[in-house]
């Protein structure tokens, strides 16, 4: 059976059908990467996630699996060696996903860094985060930086350093953790809520009472361990365990603007000062170039954050500062996106000061729920809950099988070896005339599992002849399938970027995307008009100001 909603009746009859030793709630990055911890050490996992997974946090990051070289100037050592380390570990097992990324680090007078402190800042961070020696920090004179990207304002420039990160797209890596942990025995529901805790008579939590947001109706999951991994949303879960006292959540808000890459034509990937402080990263990545994130307390409502037009000007001035001849506007956005950092409340810190560390906490009912951490540390924070929960269970479930395990898509055993198989995949697509740009766009987001949507095309090409609307089909086609698609958004947003990183050319193709996604889920033409209007909805949502 595949991971579909095309069986949707099926999941939920095995999923009220039995008792779990683990539910997760929540399908974000956490969440799934406890579910295939779980799996892989035998557990008998459910996930349920009340929108789609990844729809949160986990799609509006910083798309970087980096080691927080910032945190060094808060002397977190350990976070900055434990995610400095987990780079290479998720870069092995999605290489696909997890692309080497060349980062400058300019340094400039008055900045928060001098060139001596960078110096030695990126040799410790090379050190604790073991950095492999083709990859380590390089110092770099004034010409050299300008040279290496001749954007930057040569005014205060200094010099710079050069040092690696990794570029990832967030929410595709939470797709494919998703997808291993089912390939693995475990069982997951999107659209899928929470609505209360199924409790003993002595008041322990034995499950949860969920609602189907796609039909509607509820029905009950039994499970030994309730896990709440539900990013900003953990204290609405506490709360409903009447647990939230203690620690609380300080969400903190996260905005990126993206432009065309013609609009800030950067040649090399930054990390700058700001006047305040602070620093922005700007990424360039194919036709675009993004720039974030800001840091600033967030206390409205969670389900919609959005970028407002002071974060935008926000990030305008530090580009417009940082680099010249670029005299960016609010009316060159092509698009923004805005996340929310579920991080843990410190009296008298501001939002860039509060640890970036995890926390899990243990109500009396037996709930475990986990905030905090960073998206590059996801496979460590998985790995202390799923050993907690195998101490709660009383059962010898071995150790951590994660580190070394090659996610869904990203089975490749070495760099040849992924080399190799994007040839193979290129060479696959050429009788059915899909030009090798097109290949390699789906190979870097669904890697080894490319042929299958080449395979679709070729089933569908009696059918259609239009080429764009025959690759768009066979995407469709293979998301609906085998990503439990069930929305456009989910497909535009979560499974494809689109929304963000093609923004005026996907928007063109909603109707037919619309029409497409329908056929294959048998959906009515009310059902259709409805995914429109909500896809409509979040295209409004990140570009309005």
């Amino acid at each position: 059976m595949n991971f579909s909603n095309l069986h949707r009746a099926s999941f939920i009859q095995q999923l009220t059908s039995q008792e779990f030793d683990l539910l997760v709630v929540g399908g974000g990055i956490t969440g799934c990467g406890i579910a295939l911890d779980a799996a892989l050490r035998g557990m008998k996992v459910a996930l349920v996630e009340k929108n789609d997974f990844a729809s949160g946090t986990s799609s509006r990051s910083t798309k970087l699996i980096h080691g927080g070289l910032r945190y060094l100037k808060q002397f977190e050592f350990k976070l900055v060696r434990d995610v400095g380390t987990e780079r290479a570990v998720v870069h092995r097992n999605a290489r696909h996903l997890v692309i080497p990324e060349k980062m400058l680090l300019p340094i400039i007078k008055g900045g928060s860094l001098n060139e001596f402190s960078t110096s030695i800042g990126l040799l410790v961070y090379d050190l604790l985060a073991g950095v492999k020696k083709g990859e380590r920090r390089i110092m770099l004179d004034r010409h050299a930086t300008l040279k290496a990207e001749p954007l930057l304002n040569a005014a205060n420039l200094l010099g710079g350093g050069l040092y690696f990160e990794y570029r990832t797209d967030d929410s595709r890596l939470t797709i494919e953790l998703a997808k291993s942990a089912f390939a693995n025995g475990a069982l997951f529901l999107n659209y899928a809520e929470l609505k209360g805790f199924l409790q003993t008579p002595s008041g322990k939590i034995c499950g949860a009472k969920i609602e189907d947001k796609t039909e509607g109706g509820e029905f009950d999951i039994r499970a030994k361990v309730v896990v709440n991994a539900c990013g900003p949303w953990v204290d609405l879960l506490r709360k409903k365990d009447n647990s939230l006292r203690g620690k609380r959540l300080q969400l903190t808000k996260g905005v990126h603007l993206v432009f065309p890459h013609s609009k800030l034509p950067l040649q090399q990937a930054a990390y700058f000062d700001t006047a305040d402080g602070r620093m922005i990263f700007a990424i360039p990545r194919n036709n675009i170039t993004y720039v974030g994130t800001t840091d600033t307390v967030y206390n409205q409502e969670i389900d919609a954050p959005k970028c407002m037009r002071d974060d935008a000007q926000y990030l305008l001035n530090a580009v417009n500062s940082a680099f010249v001849n670029v005299n960016l506007q609010v009316s060159d956005i092509e698009s923004t996106w805005a996340g929310l950092r579920p991080l843990i409340h410190e009296d008298g810190k501001s939002p860039s000061e509060l640890s970036r560390k995890d926390e899990i906490m243990i109500s009396e009912s037996g709930l475990v729920s986990i905030a905090g951490g960073k998206l590059t540390g996801y496979r460590l924070m998985a790995e202390k809950i799923v050993d907690l929960a195998a101490k709660t269970l009383g059962k010898h479930y071995g150790k951590c099988k994660t580190k070394n395990y090659l996610l869904c898509g990203g089975i490749f055993e070495d760099d040849i070896a992924f080399q190799k198989a994007l040839k193979d995949a290129t060479m696959l697509g050429e009788p059915a005339s899909i030009p090798e740009s097109k290949v390699h766009e789906w190979f870097f987001r669904y890697g080894s599992n490319t042929q299958k949507i080449i395979e679709n095309v070729a089933s569908l090409s009696s059918a259609i002849k239009e080429p764009e609307t025959l690759f768009n089909s066979a995407e469709v086609k293979y998301a609906v399938e085998h990503e439990m698609v069930m929305e456009l958004n989910d497909f535009l947003i979560r499974r494809t970027g689109k929304i963000f990183f093609d923004k005026p050319q996907s928007e063109k193709q909603i109707p037919l995307l619309a029409e497409m996604l329908g056929d294959y889920l048998k959906l009515t033409p009310e059902k259709q008009t409805a995914i429109v209007e909500n896809t409509l909805r979040e295209y409004v949502l990140a570009t309005t100001l």
